[in-house]
């Protein structure tokens, strides 16, 4: 399985000829891409050829208004049309949305009731600290909890959705809707133990956690002229090593500070 991931993948200007490239490897089936959905509207048929499965939309807001502060761009209609786009092709689609205290909780409730006649799945991300300004907060006031509780408030029949093996989202059906919810504990790290994810960021910096700041340099290692059985066997180590949990993984960053560098350049 592999995940192209934003931002916005197509400010590549070759990014199509990459997903029809990963495409034709013998051993990757799934494809999937993360989006801001700026610029990926005029593509969505040339992703569906090419065997893209599903698409994770970032959309933190559904009102207009608040949407351009949130971004700093005006651009909320073409979102939305990438959006529709993509379901009439019939593209799994998952609106990945941060809960913010202060921007946007007075929209969670509004995110939920789209699923009703939307056949999406709208996850909370629970605030992680990559702002990338460089500033780290320990607490979180908005945690999974809180939001599944606020939600269960509003929607007291939601039913929660036996878990996919290394899901990293706490699932939820309402009935009579067409979509549903999930919930992701990105800050609170509750999902550790099952997850299988690596990530290597566009300087070719192998993660294997989101809270690492890079285990090793994918792109020096190739450079360096080493065998592919030399470059299987340092990433099967790195990833043997990897760190238990999140927090592990914050605290042997060798900078020695916390995470604040942006989801952007990690890989959101």
């Amino acid at each position: 399985k592999v995940r192209f991931t934003g931002g916005e993948p197509f400010v590549r200007k070759d990014f199509m000829e990459l997903v029809n490239s990963i495409s034709a490897i013998q051993g990757i089936d799934s494809l999937h891409l993360t989006t801001n959905g700026v610029l990926t509207g005029p593509y969505v048929q040339q992703l569906k050829q090419a065997g893209v499965k599903s698409v994770n939309l970032s959309l933190d807001t559904l009102d207009r208004e608040r949407f351009k502060i949130i971004t700093r761009r005006d651009e909320f209609d073409n979102v939305m049309d990438t959006l529709n786009l993509l379901l009439k092709e019939n593209i799994e689609v998952k609106i990945n949305a941060v809960v913010m205290e202060g921007k946007n909780t007075d929209d969670i409730l509004a995110l939920v009731d789209f699923t009703k006649d939307k056949p999406v799945s709208v996850r909370f991300i629970e605030e992680m600290p990559f702002n990338g300004e460089g500033s780290h907060y320990p607490i979180l006031n908005w945690t999974h909890k809180k939001i599944i509780d606020h939600i269960q408030g509003a929607y007291p029949n939601m039913v929660k959705i036996k878990d996919e093996p290394h899901s990293t989202s706490y699932n939820y059906s309402i009935p009579g809707h067409l979509g549903n919810i999930g919930v992701i504990a990105a800050f609170s790290r509750t999902f550790c133990g099952t997850c299988n994810r690596i990530r290597i960021t566009a300087q070719g910096t192998l993660k294997t956690c989101l809270y690492d700041d890079g285990v090793l340099s994918i792109r020096d290692l190739m450079r360096s002229q080493a065998s592919d059985t030399q470059i299987k066997e340092t990433l099967s180590k790195a990833f043997r090593n990897r760190a238990k949990d999140g927090f592990e993984a914050e605290r042997a960053r060798r900078s020695g500070a916390g995470v604040s560098e942006s989801m952007s350049t990690i890989g959101g």
